[in-house]
């Protein structure tokens, strides 16, 4: 296994395996990518039990958030790579005429991929396809929260690749420390702000760019207008998807006072209707990742009022789908991303004052509307600052490869997925091919009055 091996060791022998060149051709990468999305065809079963050992998650769901979006990513990268690695040809001034300009994606070299307990096998995949498709070597470093899908990770890439060109690290801070402390031409890590800084940190010693993919606090706004049995249907979708443990799962609810009752009591209708009278006692509902979790998101309770779930078993950590009414910003519940089952609601009065609201407040990774006023839409899409978002929906957007998906600010630094991915693990290296049948002398001395007038028609 490659976590046995001096980290040093990896790295020194990723970057050799770089050096030649063999990660460039496309057909390469395109043959890589066929591998592992192959290996990930014959080995669907192992994943999903891995996925329902670490976080009780039931196949459904582990295809339909893990590995069907990582086969789409694949699926995607190998369709469109060919286009996305040619030359792209930009209009060339006229002052530099004769010439052409382009620009070649390159690949960054040795990449560094770090990812959460959470969605331990979409979060370690997913950039890692971008990082292959883009030409790059690759460590990958599971999260030791979710060790049985570390496991599987590890052994996947282990049959698939040789460890010059990707290798998989497992393990916990000491392994964290020390992969931290060697030199990588690209980071990208996706967890929790206070170890996204960390990251950071040790990044900023060697200027190494750095992808941070966070959380925060996601608001979920619903006005007057919203069509409300199935704004709480999609609510309850996204929030107890993988029991609230999800980086763009809906962190609260911001409702137009009006509305806020009816709301209350279409979500209590939906959270039945999803989860049935006893979800603890569904078979396919899932449970808190390990007990310092479980314990937090118990305390987060005593918040506002419980109007209702909150229901929790210890011996199976698993916590019941939680409304919590009459919430202050001043509660525990809003101080931290709260990452469980438990939906704090608060109100507003006028859509106007939202923007203003949240301006004051950390730039949250998503934001969800649910409306049907045009002018509000607007005012929410235009007027606050996050990573990105649904209109009438949650979540869904980062399952299209035709969008980025990223933070802003508190919640992150830069994207992936599809061709954005492609990009961030690529450098774009830009060329002007000046011609040699020809020479404008006007930029050298000795300077001319005419070649000024010349200059001044150019350059204005």
């Amino acid at each position: 296994m490659a976590h046995k091996l001096n980290m040093e060791t990896i790295v020194e022998k990723q970057r050799e395996f770089f050096r030649s060149g063999r990660t460039i051709p496309v057909s390469f990468r395109l043959e890589m990518l066929k591998k592992l999305h192959r290996t990930i065809r014959n080995r669907e079963d192992e994943i999903a039990a891995a996925l329902e050992k670490d976080l009780g998650k039931c196949a459904f769901e582990g295809y339909m958030c893990e590995t069907g979006l990582v086969l789409s990513e694949l699926s995607y990268m190998m369709r469109h790579l060919r286009g996305f690695a040619r030359k792209r040809r930009v209009y060339t001034p006229m002052p530099l005429f004769p010439a052409s300009g382009y620009s070649i994606p390159t690949p960054r070299g040795n990449v560094l991929i770090m990812s959460p307990w959470n969605y331990p096998f979409l979060l370690t995949m997913s950039p890692l396809v971008n990082a292959l498709a883009a030409g790059n070597t690759a460590v990958v470093k599971p999260s030791a929260y979710a060790p049985a899908t570390s496991s599987v990770i590890a052994d996947m890439l282990t049959q698939c690749f040789p460890s010059e060109y990707v290798a998989a690290v497992t393990g916990g801070r000491e392994e964290n420390a020390a992969l931290l402390q060697q030199k990588y031409d690209l980071i990208f890590f996706t967890g929790s702000h206070t170890v996204g800084q960390e990251v950071l940190r040790c990044a900023s010693q060697r200027c190494t760019p750095t992808i941070l993919e966070l959380g925060g606090k996601s608001p979920c706004i619903v006005d007057s207008t919203a069509k409300l049995s199935l704004t709480a249907r999609r609510i309850v979708f996204g929030k107890f998807l993988n029991c609230g443990q999800t980086c763009v799962a809906p962190d609260y609810i911001l409702c137009q006072r009006e509305i806020k009752d009816a709301l209350v009591e279409e979500l209590k209708k939906e959270i039945r209707r999803q989860y049935g009278e006893n979800p603890l006692s569904e078979p396919n509902y899932g449970k808190i990742v390990n007990r310092r979790h479980f314990d937090r998101l118990r305390g987060l309770m005593d918040s506002g009022v419980c109007v209702f779930g909150g229901e929790c078993r210890e011996e199976t950590l698993q916590i019941a789908p939680t409304i919590l009414d009459r919430v202050n910003w001043e509660d525990a519940v809003m101080e931290q991303e709260i990452f469980g089952p438990i939906l704090p609601i608060l109100t507003f009065d006028r859509v106007e004052e939202i923007p203003e609201l949240m301006a004051d407040r950390p730039k949250p990774l998503a934001m969800y509307l649910f409306s049907q006023n045009r002018g509000h839409i607007k005012t929410i899409t235009e007027g606050c600052t996050y990573g990105g978002g649904c209109i009438n929906d949650t979540i869904v957007h980062l399952a299209t490869p035709h969008l980025g998906f990223g933070g802003v600010g508190e919640s992150g630094m830069g994207a992936y997925h599809g061709k954005i991915g492609f990009d961030t693990f690529s450098h774009l290296k830009s060329i002007v091919d000046r011609k040699t049948w020809m020479d404008l002398p006007m930029r050298c001395r000795p300077y001319r009055k005419i070649y000024g007038k010349l200059l001044r028609l150019f350059l204005r």
